[in-house]
């Protein structure tokens, strides 16, 4: 796919705003609370402690060496971005730690919850905008290329790994736990951020009886229609067609009453629609 000029702006509008919003969690709510998100800037935030080094430079001291590592594995077009994020990451951390930003808050539970949404947010903009904020990404990518293991492990390890170093360095298993729902906040936002937070579900219709009339009495009562599609048992004794519907939440229960009215062994399928494109 050709990559135009106002794409590419387009991304990397995203890429800054995304580093801009998971800098000031970090500085707002995480790291003044001693709580670390996954990835890097976990890392970042337990050695900033230990060292007294800004976030904001062991953010790149952590990551260029892994970019440059990785180039190959990540591509080209993928690693200049992922620079252009680290590096823009890096600025607005260290402006508002030179700038002395303001702790918003000192009480764990919100700085958890507020900086893990942050910090979500800011990453679900990065990946659409085609980027990573480094660090367990490309550990990642590089791990399950060489041994085979799937991406979302190697991050859940990477993410496990940053919790342990927390409880360790800090001597405090209650920051830990308060990590591990920081990065889980987080990573439920980027899930948002990514798919948005669709109010419609897919249901899967099966009957053995004829789903066209089925079909009329959902589009006559609810409003909505959806594409049958013919099919058989795997025994290819038995034809079983399915229908296929996009529906809202609060139609769920309505459809239900329908088809269980018109066949009391019927099969329905209720799935989530994450994304949908018209």
């Amino acid at each position: 796919m050709k990559i135009t000029l106002k794409n590419s702006l387009i991304d990397y509008s995203y890429i800054t705003l995304g580093s801009l919003i998971m800098a000031f969690g970090i500085t707002a709510f995480l790291a003044p609370n001693e709580i670390a998100t996954g990835g890097t800037a976990g890392l970042a935030i337990v050695f900033h402690s230990l060292t007294n080094i800004s976030i904001g430079s062991l953010m790149v001291l952590i990551n260029l060496p892994l970019i440059a590592l990785s180039i190959k594995t990540l591509g080209k077009t993928f690693a200049f971005r992922t620079i252009a994020c680290i590096f823009s990451l890096a600025f607005f951390t260290f402006l508002f730690e030179h700038f002395k930003l303001p702790v918003l808050s000192y009480e764990l539970l919100l700085s958890t919850l507020y900086g893990g949404i942050s910090v979500g947010i800011g990453l679900g903009f990065i990946f659409k905008g085609g980027a990573s904020a480094g660090g367990g990404t490309i550990l990642a990518k590089i791990f399950s290329n060489k041994f085979k293991i799937k991406t979302s492990t190697i991050v859940l390890i990477l993410d496990v790994a940053v919790v342990i170093l927390v409880a360790i360095t800090f001597k405090s298993l209650e920051l830990a736990l308060w990590s591990l729902i920081s990065i889980f906040t987080t990573s439920k936002l980027i899930d948002t951020v990514l798919t948005g937070s669709s109010n419609q579900k897919i249901v899967h219709i099966s009957s053995s009886k004829n789903l066209s009339i089925l079909s009329k009495l959902i589009s006559d009562q609810i409003g909505i229609k959806g594409t049958i599609l013919k099919g058989n048992e795997l025994d290819a004794i038995e034809n079983k067609d399915i229908i296929f519907i996009l529906i809202e939440k609060n139609k769920i229960n309505t459809l239900k009453q329908i088809a269980f009215n018109y066949d009391n062994k019927i099969k329905m399928i209720v799935m989530e629609a994450s994304e949908i494109s018209d």
